[in-house]
């Protein structure tokens, strides 16, 4: 099965001037980690996702110390988000975007998302514009209505 059968079209973005506080907002009301971010012309710059904000309120140290024990600081926390809210999304985004064809396959999808430790990936066309999204759910849910666990 070809990725574009099951992918979701239609596509709900953020463009590189939205503010932090905006796209913020617009994760939690949606109930989803993650949006792409797209030019005028629908090409992927980047994704803005849950993960870019909680690097930039943690410790700067964090990646390269792993797991630490971290002293609950809400004060340091709240001021944090209050001084990126103003930022745009373009400051913060992941700029290195996995992305796939319409005809890869669901398989490979599932392999790349597992391997490049991702939840969502955009899919393109060949003129390199976005013309859906993946995530998780979505295969999971194709592998459940193969098996007859979940009809939509």
């Amino acid at each position: 099965m070809k990725i574009k059968e099951i992918m979701a079209k239609e596509i709900i973005s953020l463009s590189k001037g939205t503010k932090i506080k905006d796209a913020f907002k617009k994760l939690l009301e949606m109930h989803i980690s993650g949006l792409p971010v797209l030019d005028e012309n629908l090409r992927v710059l980047g994704m803005f996702t849950e993960k870019e904000i909680l690097k930039a309120v943690l410790p700067g140290y964090l990646e390269s110390v792993g797991r630490f024990i971290y002293e609950e600081n809400p004060k340091i926390i709240r001021k944090k988000l209050l001084d990126i809210q103003d930022l745009t999304v373009e400051q913060l985004m992941r700029k290195d975007v996995i992305t796939v064809d319409e005809d890869t396959t669901l398989c490979e999808v599932a392999r790349i998302m597992l391997t490049q430790n991702v939840r969502r990936i955009p899919v393109l066309n060949k003129e390199k514009k976005i013309t859906g999204i993946v995530a998780r759910e979505d295969i999971l849910k194709q592998f459940a209505k193969d098996i007859g666990l979940y009809n939509e």
